[in-house]
């Protein structure tokens, strides 16, 4: 009876250490590319954010300005869409649903009445919660 020789055992399988190296450095391109791209989409989306805020803020403003005969002062500030200011008869609200929101960076809202541009100026500073900027720093603003 032939003896069968240990040479002729089935090859192992597995991946090299050159394959497997191959492999982390394409996955490392495609990170290094995708990464970038999908972070500064969410920087955009919170600008966004930011913008329908405003805009929901503006038409509950207007709302205030149709019950009372004029905005808020910026003394009431936006406060004055969830809680009556003292003295306001024909307040009819809450004009929001919920709390005023803080704009997608967590810092409050801006509101001036009269103001600078227009009947009020509503405004967030953008990213780095200072005046002016560019990008997503930049301010976010009703006029």
């Amino acid at each position: 009876m032939p003896q069968i020789s240990r040479c002729s055992r089935k090859q192992q399988s597995g991946f090299t250490l050159l394959e497997l190296l191959v492999v982390m450095v394409i996955i490392g391109l495609l990170a290094g590319y995708v990464g970038p791209k999908f972070f500064s989409q969410i920087g955009k989306s919170e600008v966004k954010t930011a913008q329908a805020q405003i805009v929901s803020l503006e038409k509950a403003l207007d709302q205030f300005r149709l019950d009372v005969g004029r905005y808020p002062t910026t003394e009431e500030g936006l406060g004055a869409l969830n809680s009556a200011p003292a003295g306001l008869n024909k307040w009819d609200g809450p004009y929001l649903r919920k709390g005023v929101p803080l704009d997608p960076w967590e810092h409050a809202y801006q509101y001036r009445s009269p103001g600078e541009h227009g009947d009020f100026d509503l405004f967030s500073f953008g990213k780095d919660g200072q005046p002016g900027g560019s990008d997503e720093a930049a301010d976010i603003v009703n006029w």
